[in-house]
């Protein structure tokens, strides 16, 4: 897996620029962490927000800014990871991660807005929807160990100071972690092979075939959709080829002006909807075998701003 490198560890005098510059570090981890650009936005102003509240002689007794920085965006992570498991409970409809469009794909957006701090997010193998997905299975404490560990290559003993257990808890909450995402896995599939699967599919609803959809979808395929009570969207996962398939017709039948973009979402080949030149879906797949096995279709305007604020999505 192609991960973010660690940061820089530095002297005993905190540099300021080198604080600052931890921010991109800090965003891909809070994100990875919480499946959320905007609250991954929220705890890193935090982590900031505690550091700024130190006097300057307690800012040069930290030997290593950037493991402190780490350290408290990890643990700020893992309170709000608790309080989201509450909320999602009470979410109306199923709760996607907030999809991210590719650096190439915006042009601009206010700073510290959901378009800057997208393009501060590594795309990697670790934020495709299909791996966030499975990262919401886990239990807080497994999911901070895991990114912590497998995909930032953090050390147990330094994992430990920030989920606050022992080392070989940290170990065994990586395994078990490690254990959901390879029962989940399904064989990889080349970008480009994705690509072509999902240009068919888009060619093939946008000509209302169903036939051609049915084909193209897994039998067992399942489709997720996120409104968040906000923005129409099944409440409950469709499953069954043949039942997304007629519920893509019906839906592209009540929307006649609807206009499918063939977009990255998350560093794979995706589809953006888009209803009078306003994106009102962002869909992320799963191929295997050829076919279309997953879907994942957000709808909620608040986890859809850094692609409304770009200029191309």
């Amino acid at each position: 897996m192609s991960t973010p490198s660690k940061p820089e560890r530095y002297g005993s005098e905190p540099d300021l620029s080198a604080v600052v510059g931890e921010r991109r570090h800090l965003i891909n981890l809070a994100y990875r962490l919480l499946g959320s650009l905007a609250e991954a936005e929220d705890a890193v102003q935090e982590t900031y927000a505690r550091w700024y509240a130190m006097s300057r002689q307690q800012q040069e007794a930290i030997e290593s800014p950037g493991a402190w920085l780490t350290t408290v965006a990890g643990r700020v992570c893992l309170d709000l990871l608790g309080s989201a498991r509450v909320r999602r409970e009470r979410y109306v409809g199923s709760w996607i991660p907030e999809p991210l469009p590719d650096r190439s794909e915006w042009t601009g957006g206010q700073a510290g807005g959901g378009a800057e701090s997208a393009d501060r997010v590594t795309l990697d193998e670790s934020v495709t929807m299909a791996f966030l997905v499975v990262l919401e299975s886990m239990t807080p404490a497994e999911r901070v160990a895991f990114v912590l560990h497998d995909v930032f290559r953090y050390p147990f003993p330094e994992v430990a100071g920030i989920v606050g257990r022992t080392p070989a808890a940290c170990r065994q909450l990586a395994y078990s972690a490690r254990r959901r995402v390879r029962a989940a896995q399904s064989p990889a599939v080349p970008a480009a092979g994705q690509a072509g699967v999902v240009r068919h599919f888009k060619e093939a609803w946008e000509a209302g075939d169903i036939r051609a959809l049915v084909g193209l979808l897994d039998p067992d395929a399942t489709m997720a959709a996120d409104g968040g009570g906000l923005a129409g969207a099944v409440l409950r996962p469709v499953e069954g080829g043949e039942r997304i398939a007629g519920y893509l017709i019906h839906m592209a039948g009540r929307t006649p002006g609807l206009t499918l973009l063939e977009r990255a979402v998350n560093g794979r080949p995706g589809l953006v909807a888009r209803d009078a030149g306003v994106t009102v879906t962002v869909a992320a797949f799963d191929v295997t075998g050829g076919r279309v096995s997953r879907i994942w279709a957000v709808r909620n305007p608040d986890k859809l701003r850094p692609w409304t604020e770009s200029g191309s999505a």
